[in-house]
């Protein structure tokens, strides 16, 4: 069915990650394959997605060639396919604006990011050149007047927009209206791992519910050593990730609980940890009698392939947005791939309407 040419911006460990899988997933054909929700979505499968742009601001990535892009420092994602084509991508120097958190320049170069000294590029005329249909933003946490430029360049360019991170886009009716008015598919906000600490409290929640369970507090906290968890030390970047994560798990109590019972977020750096994220979650509660009953769960997973998985089936349903002249938000996606979609839907609902969307039954 053709390719599907992709622009990235911000390459670190989820494009690193997602770049890979790429590669690994065109060693597959057939039906068993391992690690995807779909590998044939719609008629398209991984190894048909391309990479024809880049933009980063480290000095150790920018006019760099994207294969040894996706391995420069900081990134420390678990390299699982290292022998990566010669892609005829080199990596573009975007505007920093609010993407970098001054905090970093306290901790050793290996571990954080180094603007370049380069100049931006015109980042619409790139993306024109290059012929992308489709941005993958992997800015980072907090970054919201660098996120609102790439779906602004998005928009002037014509291509659809997935927005990973959690600066509300594809959230917000205004910028809904923006994507309506030119027809361009979008996907948001702020993606859901494939086994992750959010994905794992909405079911766990949502079957407290089911179970007549009375939810009485809960918390959720992550540990993770990667630039993510380095970048979100900085507490004044992590207002709208703690509304999105919040959100996420709340939309599944159906009783009433005040934010003084519930506690979802990032919690600490833990260097050596790199790219693997642990999360610890407790949930207590009340049962038949009002007897009290507690659950807890540590969970631990490299963070950067798990978002991978994710990532991969929404930009398929992205192409076939594009193939069906469909623009404006996609609900169904959005609901069942992002942590803060425009509206909230249980996973079960959600998963059933991105099936009707792939087959063709359901419009957004």
């Amino acid at each position: 069915m053709g390719k599907i040419k992709i622009a990235i911006v911000g390459v670190g460990n989820c494009a690193s990650a997602l770049i890979q899988g790429i590669e690994y997933y065109k060693t597959y054909s057939g039906t068993d394959v391992p690690g995807l929700m779909h590998f044939n979505l719609g008629g398209y499968v991984p190894g048909d997605i391309e990479v024809v742009a880049a933009f980063d601001i480290d000095e150790r990535k920018v006019n760099k060639p994207l294969r040894e892009a996706v391995f420069a420092k900081p990134n420390c994602t678990k390299i699982f396919y290292p022998d990566l084509p010669d892609y005829p991508v080199k990596v573009c120097m975007g505007p920093v604006l609010d993407g970098v958190a001054e905090h970093m320049n306290n901790y050793p170069e290996e571990k954080r990011f180094i603007p370049a000294k380069a100049e931006p590029v015109d980042v619409v005329k790139v993306l024109k050149q290059s012929g992308a249909e489709i941005m993958v933003s992997y800015l980072p946490v907090g970054s919201e007047k660098a996120t609102c430029f790439y779906a602004q360049a998005a928009l002037d360019a014509g291509i659809a927009f997935i927005n990973c991170i959690p600066v509300f886009i594809a959230s917000d009716d205004e910028w809904i209206k923006k994507f309506e008015s030119k027809n361009i598919p979008i996907i948001g906000d702020d993606i859901k791992s494939q086994i992750g600490a959010t994905i794992v409290h909405r079911v766990l929640t949502k079957l407290c519910m089911d179970r007549g369970v009375k939810i009485t507090n809960t918390y959720q906290l992550n540990v993770g050593g990667n630039t993510d968890f380095l970048n979100m030390l900085n507490r004044e970047r992590l207002a709208s990730k703690k509304i999105s994560k919040t959100e996420a798990v709340t939309s599944q109590i159906s009783h009433e609980i005040t934010n003084e019972h519930v506690h979802i977020g990032p919690s600490d750096y833990i260097p050596w940890l790199n790219d693997n994220k642990i999360c610890f979650l407790r949930i207590e509660g009340e049962i038949f009698g009002n007897v009290p009953i507690n659950l807890e769960l540590r969970l631990s997973v490299e963070d950067s392939p798990n978002s991978a998985g994710v990532v991969i089936d929404a930009i398929r349903c992205c192409k076939l947005a594009l193939d069906r002249k469909i623009g404006g938000l996609l609900i169904s996606a959005s609901a069942y791939f992002m942590k803060h979609p425009r509206v909230q839907y249980p996973d079960e609902v959600a998963r059933t309407m991105l099936e009707e969307f792939i087959e063709g039954k359901r419009e957004r």
